[in-house]
């Protein structure tokens, strides 16, 4: 890092604090050389998602697709809006932690499926139903007993 003053490249850390929206840290410093003080910020760098779609168009990932999608689902249904955002925080949280810079669709999709199975079997058929394109009842059917079974095993 060089003084904005003089250009030396070392300085020393004076303090150090987190910003209000916790998204970076400011940081004091002092040049080395000439011994004035500077403000540095640090954040980490994001790095853009990419979801590939089912006719393999990319898109940047938008969590608040996964919500708006969660909410119609869930709509009616004993579902907090707490649970919603906690799903999509989990599902944006785990590609950010896997460092894919390309996700597929269905992936997301599974994984939405999987963490409402658990909370709410009618909000998850609602999803399954649109996220699988249920062509007819017996879709429908044949979802439901999945469902059930997997209920009944341990």
């Amino acid at each position: 890092m060089k003084c904005p003053f003089c250009g030396f490249e070392e300085s020393k850390v004076v303090d150090s604090r987190s910003t209000e929206d916790h998204k970076a840290i400011r940081r004091r410093r002092e040049c080395l050389k000439c011994n004035k003080r500077y403000t540095t910020y640090e954040k980490i760098e994001d790095i853009p998602v990419l979801v590939i779609k089912r006719d393999l168009n990319r898109e940047y990932f938008d969590k608040s697709k996964i919500i708006n999608g969660l909410l119609k689902a869930c709509q009616k249904r004993p579902v907090s809006r707490m649970q919603i955002d906690a799903i999509a925080d989990e599902i944006e949280k785990k590609m950010s932690n896997d460092m894919a810079t390309e996700v597929r669709s269905e992936l997301i999709g599974e994984m939405i499926m999987e963490r409402l199975k658990g909370i709410d079997e009618v909000s998850y058929v609602r999803f399954a139903s649109v996220y699988r394109q249920f062509k007819d009842i017996n879709t429908f059917i044949e979802e439901i007993k999945n469902l059930m079974s997997d209920k009944k095993m341990p």
